[in-house]
């Protein structure tokens, strides 16, 4: 049976949409170091095994999401487990609130990577915004939130990045940003999705009052090449 695109999202979007992002090998591809962490794999087999290989360095952290390749001690395991996946059919109402902004700009780029290092971890690169829309909500020079796009695959359109400045937090600027992605995602004809780690319960909480669905548990395997 034929495995949905969203059972193996990095592959999906690494080869598609993304293709002009990635570093690819025999049955393998990964995004540029400084766009994200991600490498995808087109089956769990040793041909993928040895694609990998020659794509992440020594010392290199890699994440598969979805589909992972056996790999040998010449990798740490960091974390293996599931993770939620969840998408959004219908539109949302936008709750008001301040204005959002188009981050774009290397001033843009210098406050997302310090509000995720403050709160979302490994996943932001530098150039992680060539990987689709992101938008935020300032405070007079401090961003207070964010949002954005990351995995493109045919059809659908990943929302992740949803980082919110703990001074910020109960304010509903991450469910603006939210519903303004996903009716923009939707306006465009694609499914938005996201996933979130189920120990993440204030997330948990947030996407289901957004109305998202819950659609699988995918795999999140996290190493580090020694």
């Amino acid at each position: 049976m034929t495995s949905h695109p969203l059972d193996n999202p990095v592959w999906a979007s690494l080869a598609t949409h993304h293709v002009a992002l990635a570093a690819a090998a025999d049955g393998a591809a990964r995004y540029e170091a400084d766009v994200a962490p991600f490498v995808g794999v087109a089956a769990a087999d040793a041909r993928a095994t040895a694609a990998v290989e020659t794509l992440v360095a020594p010392g290199e952290l890699a994440i598969f999401v979805g589909t992972a390749p056996p790999l040998s001690d010449a990798w740490r395991a960091e974390h293996d487990g599931p993770i939620a996946q969840m998408i959004r059919r219908a539109r949302l109402d936008v709750p008001d609130g301040p204005a959002t902004i188009e981050l774009t700009g290397e001033k843009h780029v210098a406050d997302m990577l310090a509000l995720t290092a403050l709160v979302y971890p490994h996943y932001f690169r530098p150039r992680t915004i060539a990987m689709g829309r992101y938008i935020g909500i300032y405070d007079g020079d401090r961003l207070a939130a964010m949002a954005g796009e990351r995995m493109h695959l045919e059809g659908h359109r990943e929302i992740s990045a949803v980082c919110t400045h703990p001074a910020f937090l109960g304010r509903g600027y991450a469910r603006r940003l939210i519903a303004l992605l996903v009716n923009d995602i939707l306006d465009r004809g694609e499914l938005p999705f996201l996933h979130f780690a189920h120990e993440n319960v204030r997330a948990k909480a947030l996407y289901e009052r957004l109305g998202f669905e819950f659609r699988a548990d995918v795999r999140l395997h996290v190493v580090t090449r020694l």
